[in-house]
């Protein structure tokens, strides 16, 4: 559970290099964002994703239909529709308040990306009472006001990202909660003048409310056009509806509003241009998503071209669900390139993201029945599972990743090692709990991202255990621990990592393991600078949570914090704790 009074992080913001905090409404000058004083601002933000939109895998969906109206109609299967109505009042509720918004502040984000759902600000067009009418619904234009309030309290500017257009923009249809048994966006006249008169409508309701950063007018359209086997709009080919579409919200947008940024998207979740260009607005920002790709600058080469041709800022307008070690990166080039960002999700059910959602018992059910791979769970067990997943949706009831926030907003600018936890002598040191840093500087592992579009179809996945933290290192839970213990595991040759110990008064210490090994041959060494000792065995203990404790090297340590690192010389074990003791003939 989060202390929401340790929220904030000391000395992150000292470490921001551009202008964080906003002077009146955003606008396109030339490549780059500025505010009014011409000032560059460098967006840095996150995704509300899983707010208004569910989509099935932030969730741990996995079966077949992961669009939010299937989810909606199975949990009416199991528990009903009144208790199903109350859970969605209930989520909407509890996924983002004031705290949530206060802590990014605090965090040093200055931006937050709304993905709405249109369903939420007006009906369905085969719901509307007239053919062509606009029913308009307060409940998503409220929600809004309140975000909108949160964030001018903390001046941060809101972006306003519409995910789930009428009807569905794309074939990835989880992205927009589209039914593919209904006519999508781009195959409906009445769904393409909702669209437009939906903008129409947030422009007239926002147009002079300076804490809104920018209107992203169509979330990742994937879409093919004209090949018919080109299913998500990938190939060469000229997006002419889509053009026309965008073209005829920002005419509509103009209509009532002069001032706001206009964000536009490709093809191909938001990355096909051609045919797009030139912009057609004079305060326009061109946005690319990227994922799972490589860190280097031919990787964004695309969209500097884009930037230098037409004299237009571009923006990383989604990326994230992969490693710190891969945010770190990332950011660092957009930032070295005067491109802002926004990350993907603010929290979810998993661990790379600043906050994580906590399975609540008996959800696990659900799913498994949803997938065919256990029995139905019965309404009272299913209601109370869902009732506590909406209760975990608080901030104070989520688990705060400090390392993923630290890997986003400082890493970027420092090589800096800094401890995660205080650690001093003659206590157990959780393996996992070693230092904040880059690779290379606070650990080193071999495995630390996901980089699977680059390196031709290999998924590779960083922390194996997918909890804890989301480094490359490899963490695993100890099955059946209640409080939850986590050790690393699948420790390979050559890993390393780093401790910051604090010694009252200076001598030698024994640095103790608690380790488990399947097999022998398990080695490692302990250094401190250049000091390092012999090598050590690991035995062969049994099963991964038989544990045992071996001294792996005495050293010499100054007094004050010590940087200790524990390397390993030949893998194939796990690591559950490190200890350093005075005198380890002492030690029981």
């Amino acid at each position: 559970m989060m202390n929401l009074k340790h929220l904030a992080l000391p000395g992150m913001l000292l470490l921001l290099v551009t202008v964080t905090h906003g002077q009146g409404f955003l606008k396109a000058q030339d490549k780059k964002i500025v505010n009014e004083k011409g000032e560059e601002v460098i967006l840095r933000g996150v995704g509300l994703g899983g707010w208004m939109l569910q989509e099935g895998y932030m969730l741990r969906v996995r079966s077949n239909g992961q669009q939010q109206h299937v989810i909606r109609r199975r949990l009416e299967e199991l528990v009903g529709k009144e208790r199903t109505d109350a859970f969605y009042t209930a989520w909407l509720t509890n996924h983002t308040r004031k705290a949530d918004i206060d802590s990014l502040a605090a965090w040093g984000f200055n931006s937050v990306r709304l993905p709405m759902h249109y369903n939420l600000y007006t009906l369905p067009v085969d719901q509307e009472p007239t053919p062509g009418g606009n029913t308009w619904l307060d409940q998503g234009f409220a929600m809004t006001d309140s975000l909108l309030q949160w964030c001018k309290a903390n001046k941060l500017y809101l972006i306003l990202d519409l995910h789930a257009a009428p009807g569905g923009q794309g074939n990835d249809v989880n992205i927009s909660d589209r039914d593919p048994a209904k006519p999508a966006l781009w195959q409906s006249i009445h769904n393409q003048q909702k669209t437009i008169a939906l903008w129409h409508k947030l422009a007239e309701r926002y147009a002079n409310e300076p804490w809104i950063g920018a209107y992203d007018i169509i979330n990742e359209p994937n879409w093919g056009f004209e090949t018919p086997d080109d299913k998500n709009g990938c190939a060469e080919q000229k997006n002419e509806p889509l053009k026309k579409l965008m073209v005829d919200i920002t005419n509509a947008i103009r209509e009532v509003d002069k001032k706001h940024i206009i964000i536009i998207e490709g093809n191909c979740w938001g990355n096909n241009y051609n045919g797009i260009f030139p912009p057609w607005d004079n305060n326009t920002v061109v946005s690319f998503h990227k994922y799972w790709n490589n860190n280097e600058t031919k990787d964004i080469q695309k969209f500097l071209d884009i930037r230098q041709q037409y004299n237009v800022p571009v923006w990383l307008g989604e990326s994230g669900e992969n490693s710190n070690a891969w945010f770190r990166d990332a950011i660092n080039l957009m930032e070295t390139n005067h491109i802002g960002w926004a990350w993907w999700p603010f929290k979810k059910l998993g661990a790379n993201n600043p906050l994580e959602v906590k399975v609540p018992a008996g959800y696990q059910q659900i799913l498994d029945y949803w997938a065919d791979k256990g029995p139905k769970p019965t309404a009272e067990e299913a209601h109370t599972a869902i009732t506590a997943l909406a209760e975990n949706l608080k901030i104070e009831n989520n688990v705060y990743h400090r390392d993923v926030v630290d890997a986003m907003i400082r890493q970027p600018h420092s090589d800096k090692v800094v401890p995660f936890k205080p650690h001093t002598i003659n206590q157990p040191i959780a393996a996992t709990d070693y230092d904040l840093g880059r690779n290379r500087y606070a650990y080193f592992d071999l495995d630390t991202g996901n980089y699977y579009i680059s390196n031709g179809g290999t998924r590779s996945t960083g922390n194996k255990g997918h909890t804890y933290r989301n480094d490359g290192v490899d963490i695993a839970q100890q099955e059946g621990s209640n409080p939850e213990v986590y050790y690393v595991s699948n420790i390979d040759a050559g890993e390393w990592l780093e401790y910051t110990v604090t010694i009252p008064q200076a001598g030698n210490y024994t640095v103790l393991a608690t380790a488990s090994a399947t097999a022998s041959g398990g080695k490692v060494y302990v250094t401190i600078n250049k000091t390092m000792t012999k090598t050590a065995v690991i035995p062969h203990t049994g099963k991964p949570t038989d544990w045992k404790t071996v001294p792996i090297g005495t050293l010499q340590l100054a007094q004050g914090p010590n940087a200790i690192r524990i390397y390993a010389v030949a893998g194939d074990f796990n690591l559950k704790t490190i200890e350093v003791v005075k005198d380890v003939r002492k030690k029981k």
